[in-house]
């Protein structure tokens, strides 16, 4: 047999794994379609009508490149959030963005931090530049800014992880506490500053964004509350400088015409953004009230999701999370105890939420 291709011994010795095990893969090897898709953050509301006309219209172009430079959203961004065009990447989604940051900062054998049981996507990036990974606990279903900020300092970490609001578990800190932590980042640290759900927080969760500052990068996305999670568009905020070096390592043609289209068009809508964010209030409330008639409880949320609390350990959420699926209810759930005692549902339309509503009496009785 002739040899395969030579991989990198950092690539050989990586596991081929997928971060997140989509829906569609659960509906094949399931053999049947979810009824109620409320597991995977995505806004079911849908996009914003103008978004859709744009993609309408921009797909006929699908035949040339989209612009490299991004250039129209990148000033329609700059001029949304009074910040320098010269200080905003956009790329494909956040996942994409975290990927180039930790290919442009970690090494093999560098330090980063992020907390036990956050977003793995990121790990994940991290693991495949060769990065060693410190973990701190969630303190009180919250992410430890402080505790994150000493680790990164003991560890002379290169980037420290922080979601603001969190996911998995929906809270938040205000903009006081996460100003706190960008003072206290350690010389040569980095704090990356995940604000995918920022649209959905109440007012004074972000701290004013400021360009100028070499401790911070700030990520958001078009995948929630603009709903165009399938379009893949996101977008970070920094220094210049720093922002300047994605240029050394992204893929310039990976915002297709279509994405950018669809990302200007909603960023034009911000009617239908308020309306959005009003449905979300009114489906976490509706989710707490079933989360309530079960004996359970809905923890406080500043997102699109309500996680909820089984009230037992990681085995029983796990057991109620799979009646759910069984009665293709399409949730997921905490990957890392004591928060995996939780299941994470997504806000959705009402229909989605009745069949929520319907299944989850029965997932618990069979869960025991």
């Amino acid at each position: 047999m002739k040899p395969g291709p030579r991989l990198t011994p950092l690539a050989a010795s990586l596991p081929a794994t997928v971060p997140f095990v989509g829906p569609e893969a659960q509906e094949r090897s399931r053999g049947r379609l979810f009824a109620a898709r409320l597991g995977a953050n995505e806004m079911g509301f849908g996009p914003s009508p103008a978004a859709v006309t744009a993609m309408a219209a921009a797909a006929s172009e699908a035949w040339m490149y989209g612009d490299p430079e991004n250039h129209d959203l990148k000033q329609a961004l700059a001029s949304e959030l009074d910040v320098p065009a010269e200080a905003i990447v956009v790329g494909e989604g956040i996942d994409a963005l975290l990927g180039y940051l930790v290919r442009l900062t970690v090494g093999p054998g560098d330090t980063v931090v992020t907390s036990r049981g956050a977003y793995p996507t990121f790990n994940y990036h991290v693991a495949g530049f060769g990065g060693t990974l410190h973990e701190v606990p969630y303190r009180g279903d919250h992410e430890d800014p402080a505790a994150l900020v000493a680790a990164a300092r003991k560890t002379d970490a290169k980037l420290v992880y922080l979601a603001n609001p969190d996911n998995p578990m929906g809270s938040w800190h205000g903009a006081a506490a996460i100003s706190e932590a960008i003072e206290a980042v350690p010389d040569g640290c980095l704090l990356v500053l995940d604000e995918a759900y920022v649209e959905f927080a109440p007012e004074g969760t972000a701290p004013p964004l400021d360009p100028t500052d070499r401790r911070v990068i700030r990520m958001r996305t078009f995948s929630k509350a603009h709903g165009l999670a399938g379009m893949r568009v996101g977008y970070a905020i920094g220094h210049p400088d720093l922002i300047g070096a994605f240029n050394k390592v992204r893929n310039h043609f990976g915002m297709c015409r279509v994405a950018q289209a669809a990302a200007l068009a909603s960023l034009r809508d911000p009617e239908h953004l308020a309306e959005t964010i009003d449905r979300v209030e009114a489906a976490r409330v509706r989710i707490g009230e079933i989360a309530a008639a079960n004996g359970l409880a809905a923890l406080p949320s500043a997102t699109n999701f309500v996680a909820i609390d089984c009230g037992r350990d990681g085995a029983f959420a796990r057991r109620v999370l799979a009646g759910l699926i069984e009665r293709d209810v399409f949730v997921r759930m905490p990957f890392v105890a004591p928060q995996d005692r939780c299941i994470r549902v997504s806000c959705g339309p009402e229909e989605s939420l009745d069949l929520l509503e319907k299944a989850l009496p029965a997932a618990l009785k069979a869960a025991g």
